[in-house]
């Protein structure tokens, strides 16, 4: 017979092997929850390899909540450069000014008190109602979901199996430890049992994981077929002035790359039509078309910005909402990476000194 899950099993193992990650409080310390949180928030969508240095820098600016609140928008999107989903930052400010100005300064310690606040999801709530607080709560992320459809072959794909797999997360759930069971969780999945070449003769669950009895380990979690979305076009304008100034303006708040600063480009439609973007361009001037565009992939659809450049004098005014700003000063611009490219493309700005 199938031994059972245990979660004693799993804290035994998460004693030893914990992983020592700047956000984590160390054995018998207590959580910052602005820290969990900000960490959380940080990591949806990204790696821990990614994150780690923006985190650092991110604390080192934004000490406390009550910094990050009172800081200008423009600030928080600067320090979030580079890390994408730009709506993830918006949103981190708004919960910082919640928390302060609803809350005084103070993360509410349950699921429902943090899913009140401006960007938590049931996922966010979770974890942080666990960590900070040693809640029973469930967390389940990408690396959760993949150790649970192992352990219980689950066959439904996701997002679908979902519910399942929370269902299963809080059966497990010990009495006390929580938050070390909830993160215990994420490290067997990001360490032992990994997308690919799972080590499950390290595994604390190795003897009741259906999947390894069945050596299906692989083939879970199930996923349902993504749709592909369809390729969009579009021009980028690169222009400079002698003085070494380039032209920017501000996205606007709200949609995609909300907030974040970019060269002036025309719309991004997949019927675009390249031989008319000098009808896009910010100044009627003679522009430069560079052979290789600039290409890049969100998540509901790849890009293609063809690149065009031009150069002024110094006298030259930016147009109405944009700005001219020195090179020199780029890196204190929040430009996504997306526009790193389209600059560096330009032959005017290099990513390795960002």
């Amino acid at each position: 017979m199938t031994p059972e899950a245990r979660a004693a099993d799993l804290l035994a193992w998460y004693d030893r092997h914990r992983r020592a990650l700047p956000w984590r409080a160390k054995a018998g310390e207590q959580p910052d929850p602005y820290r969990v949180w900000a960490s959380e928030i940080m990591l949806q969508q990204t790696t821990v390899t990614a994150v780690k240095p923006y985190y650092e820098r991110f604390m080192a600016r934004f000490p406390t909540v009550r910094a990050l609140a009172e800081a200008p928008s423009e600030e928080v999107m600067q320090a979030w450069a580079g890390l994408g989903y730009y709506s993830r930052a918006r949103n981190l400010h708004a919960c910082a000014k919640a928390v302060m100005e609803n809350h005084r300064g103070r993360f509410p310690d349950t699921e429902d008190g943090l899913r009140a606040l401006p960007g938590i999801g049931a996922y966010t709530a979770g974890a942080v109602a666990a960590i900070a607080f040693d809640r029973p709560a469930a967390a389940v992320d990408g690396n959760v979901e993949r150790v649970m459809s192992r352990l219980f072959a689950i066959d439904d794909a996701l997002p679908g199996a979902r519910p399942l797999i929370r269902e299963r997360v809080l059966a497990l759930l010990p009495q006390d430890r929580s938050g070390d069971f909830a993160q215990a969780l994420m490290d067997l999945g990001a360490t032992i049992c990994t997308p690919r070449n799972p080590a499950c003769g390290l595994c604390p669950w190795r003897e009741p994981c259906r999947a390894r009895i069945a050596g299906t380990q692989e083939s879970f979690p199930r996923k349902a077929p993504k749709k592909a979305g369809a390729m969009r076009y579009g021009a980028a304008f690169v222009l400079t002035r002698q003085d070494g100034a380039i032209l920017l303006r501000t996205r606007p708040a709200k949609g995609l790359l909300g907030g974040m600063a970019e060269v002036p480009t025309s719309e991004w439609r997949a019927d675009y039509e390249i031989d008319g973007a000098a009808q896009d361009a910010p100044l009627p001037l003679s522009w430069t078309q560079l052979a290789e565009p600039v290409r890049h992939v969100f998540t509901h659809f790849p890009l293609e910005l063809t690149v065009f450049t031009a150069r002024v004098p110094e006298p030259t005014k930016a147009p109405a909402g944009m700005r001219f700003t020195p090179l020199a000063n780029l890196s204190a611009e929040p430009l996504p990476s997306l526009m790193l490219k389209v600059v560096e493309r330009a032959g005017l700005y290099s990513s390795k000194t960002r």
